[in-house]
């Protein structure tokens, strides 16, 4: 059964070092938070595996890793300075801040009081300044997505690839929103991170394609660990869609809090392309030159049957890296009662997602044969390139099980008086089922890579 309190996984994450307050020494930081040493690993395996899906084993798309600090055209011009905004209501009686459309009957969740401000549009973007005079011609923005500098270097990539449509560019990176209300630990945050592809089709086929990507992102998620039972498809109405969208689905994944968005696909039909070749002013694509426009470039493709030039449609899956680590620690998250009536607690996590691969225990960490061999085993194994092995001789094998059970480790190697003084073997014990083994540690390298290449 996945978590079903919010307060578990904030308690696990900060016992265990995956996840702390930003700033914590200084009473925190709303909104922002520090990954620790096994946050991190989690991370970067679930922005791996999303990497591997989108570009490794796709021949349709290329990466890209483009600058946070982004010229404020692009946003003007994308839409951004005047559409990027949440309501902002005040609550008179308590002085508190919400977003509108997050309130239940026009209540303040603070004190309750329905003595409200009207709502007013505020700008999620963070606004800063270039250079050492602070003016108009200096405002730059921290990006509040990746999807505007992938748009922005389409032609780039076209040129130095000679892509054909339809292919995609894809792009892990961090954005800034300045939200009103942060709420649900890692939710909805100020500083995120998200992984994006967007996928440059022919106009008329864009909703064909839209179809496939919903699908292949809803199995993709449950290829990483997610229940079915926990994943719902949610379409948005049409007076709902964003400016640019033709139409968005939105995979749903029941979170502690409740059922809410993990990641979108939308069709944004030609809206990114053609505004940033026109940039508002009339044009006709099919000319080598559009006169009266601040950008220099034309962000379309040329039809080498016809010669024509498209702008194409685009299908944009867009995921929120830390929403997608919630949901994977969500669904991990159990607690087991044992025969001998104490309890567990299980980190499921896919094993390619597990933050320690494979940990090594020394039975006794006050015998040097015990701890070199161990530590040779670790070596060994890192070589694999598997991600992080880890050594350790504390010395009490159960509580270090129960250690590894807790930040889902997959497989402890266990070093002992037997490995050293008999046969060279060791013990190997399953995360998941609990039962051990032994093997020849000769054979150790050949069990742990097809344990990872088929768990």
């Amino acid at each position: 059964m996945a978590a079903q309190s919010m307060e578990e996984l904030v308690a696990l994450c900060k016992r265990r070092g995956f996840i702390f307050q930003a700033s914590d020494i200084y009473g925190g930081l709303q909104g922002v938070y520090d990954y620790g040493p096994l946050g991190v690993e989690l991370k970067n395996n679930l922005k791996a595996a999303w990497w591997r899906a989108m570009v490794y084993e796709r021949d349709d798309v290329e990466g890209l890793d483009a600058a946070i600090l982004t010229n404020r055209a692009v946003l003007k011009y994308s839409g951004h300075e005047n559409t990027f905004s949440d309501p902002l209501v005040d609550c008179r009686n308590c002085k508190s801040r919400w977003r509108a459309d997050h309130l239940q009957d026009s209540k303040c969740p603070s004190c309750g009081s329905t003595d409200l401000t009207e709502p007013r549009a505020f700008n999620l973007m963070f606004k800063t300044h270039i250079g050492p005079v602070e003016d108009e011609e200096s405002i730059a923005y921290l990006r509040p997505e990746t999807a505007q500098s992938t748009f922005v270097n389409f032609k780039n990539v076209l040129d130095s690839t000679s892509r054909r449509l339809p292919f995609g560019i894809a792009q892990i990176g961090k954005a800034f929103r300045n939200e009103i209300t942060c709420r649900n630990f890692i939710f909805r945050v100020r500083e995120l991170e998200q992984m994006e592809l967007e996928y440059f089709v022919e106009p008329g086929s864009d909703e064909e394609w839209h179809s496939r990507w919903i699908e292949m992102r809803l199995d993709w998620w449950v290829r990483q660990g997610l229940s079915e039972n926990n994943l719902k498809l949610e379409q948005h109405a049409k007076e709902a869609l964003s400016h640019y969208s033709k139409a968005t689905t939105d995979i749903m994944y029941r979170f502690p809090h409740g059922l809410e968005e993990l990641e979108g696909i939308a069709n944004r039909t030609d809206f990114d392309l053609g505004s940033h070749t026109r940039n508002q002013q009339d044009y006709d694509i099919q000319a080598n030159v559009i006169e009266n426009r601040e950008s220099n470039s034309k962000l379309a493709i040329q039809d080498l049957a016809t010669k024509q030039w498209i702008v194409p449609f685009v299908i944009e899956p867009a995921a929120g890296v830390d929403r997608g680590v919630l949901a994977l620690m969500t669904e991990a998250y159990r607690i087991e009662e044992l025969e001998n009536g104490s309890k567990r607690t299980v980190l499921g996590l896919a094993p390619h997602l597990a933050p320690i691969k494979v940990a090594v225990l020394s039975l006794r960490r006050n015998v040097p044969e015990m701890v070199e061999k161990a530590k040779e085993i670790k070596r060994t194994l890192q070589s694999l390139g598997l991600g992080r092995i880890l050594f350790e001789d504390t010395g009490n094998i159960g509580k270090g099980y129960r250690r590894h059970d807790e930040v889902g480790t997959p497989i402890c190697v266990t070093v002992d008086f037997q490995t050293i003084q008999e046969d060279d073997t060791v013990t190997i014990r399953d995360r998941d089922s609990m039962t051990q083994e032994r093997l020849p540690a000769a054979e150790l390298s050949e069990y742990v890579r097809t344990y990872f290449r088929t768990g």
